[in-house]
């Protein structure tokens, strides 16, 4: 029996994961010859930002919580490092698993790898080229000491190859976060407040901003919110809001009107959101995923992204981040002029089996 360690700490991480462990435990039952031991970090510890996910996607409840909780970035990553040697000193893997860009998945990999443990990398090679964004630095100290490579794009496949990774190290095999998203489109569901707000479908708005350029001045964030209550005609715009964005939104005083605050929301009830929305404005990069497999209007609010396929063939468009820009996108938008997109390579709904199925000829 081989064991690997499939690590999550993060909101992201956990819709990344779970076809990963569906695809793991139909092997399994078939007579596969991998198991796994699932490593939550702590990372993300409140129930909206972590809990809702394991029932809502099906995940089993951690094997092992290092309960890292809060912290600085530098706090966070020196208690998983030694929350991790800890485990892997007492029980070592066969191999550590790690998926994005947070926290986590850099500080599990340099662990496992200093402990000879090798490490495979879901979601390698993207790349946005801003150094100023914590999880770009994540991604290239990731990628640095992973043996494998698991792609969603021919732009992180070149990412990669430019960089030094020889081929053989590198697995194509598409988009987790849209195996988890096709899996659940039927199953997705209005939160509590729809009927309080009004919202109709094709007829609202949804927002999401949690970076740092966009939420930790408060002039700045006060201007975006403002343009965007302005350029949205009057109807309404649902923000769920991050605790980081949260603290800076209650220092602000004037509101637009048709913005409406609402806490994080659990996966099944936030996709419903997006799926039905008028267009999306965000400074998420996953985010940008889903609205191109749905077919949602999607404007970034920043200077670059990652995910460059959710632009040259998806929905979204990058406008960075001042706030005169978003004046045009949203008079495009209601004269009908937003681009149709399309559903980049192989985001078929099938990622989690051929990641099995490489890991299975890798260390079975």
């Amino acid at each position: 029996m081989t064991v690997i360690d499939i690590v999550a700490g993060a909101r992201p991480n956990f819709m990344k994961i779970a076809p990963i462990i569906h695809a793991m435990e139909r092997r399994r039952n078939a007579g596969g010859p991998l198991r796994y031991r699932l490593v939550h970090t702590g990372q993300h510890y409140d129930a909206r930002m972590s809990g809702d996910f394991f029932e809502q996607l099906g995940i089993p409840h951690p094997d092992v919580n290092l309960g890292v909780g809060s912290g600085t970035q530098a706090e966070q990553t020196a208690g998983i490092m030694v929350g991790y040697e800890r485990l892997l000193l007492d029980a070592p893997s066969a191999a550590c698993l790690v998926v994005g860009d947070v926290t986590s998945t850099m500080a599990c990999a340099i662990t496992a790898q200093k402990m000879r443990i090798p490490v495979a990398h879901v979601e390698a090679g993207i790349r946005s080229g801003d150094w100023a964004m914590p999880e770009e630095i994540n991604r290239m100290a990731t990628d640095a000491v992973s043996n494998w490579f698991f792609t969603t794009s021919a732009f992180a496949n070149e990412n990669l190859r430019r960089s030094g990774v020889a081929a053989d190290r590198i697995f194509f095999v598409g988009n987790t976060m849209i195996d988890t998203l096709l899996a659940n489109m039927e199953r997705l569901r209005p939160a509590d407040f729809w009927q309080e707000l009004g919202l109709e479908a094709g007829h609202y708005f949804v927002l999401t901003l949690h970076r740092p350029s966009n939420v930790d001045g408060t002039d700045h964030l006060e201007r975006l919110l403002d343009a965007i209550g302005a350029g949205t005609r009057g109807r309404p715009v649902v923000f769920p809001v991050h605790p980081r964005t949260r603290k800076s939104i209650e220092t602000l005083v004037n509101l637009p009107a048709t913005l409406h605050l609402v806490d994080p929301q659990p996966y099944l009830e936030f996709n419903h959101m997006v799926r039905h929305a008028m267009a999306v404005i965000t400074d998420s990069g996953g985010i940008t995923e889903e609205t191109t497999v749905m077919g949602v209007p999607c404007m970034t609010l920043r200077d670059s992204t990652e995910r460059p396929e959710t632009v040259s063939v998806g929905t979204n468009e990058i406008l960075g981040t001042d706030p005169a820009a978003l004046h045009a996108a949203l008079d495009r938008l209601f004269e009908h002029g937003w681009k149709k997109g399309g559903i980049p390579e192989m985001w078929d709904g099938r990622t989690g089996e051929r990641i099995v199925t490489a890991l299975e000829g890798l260390l079975a």
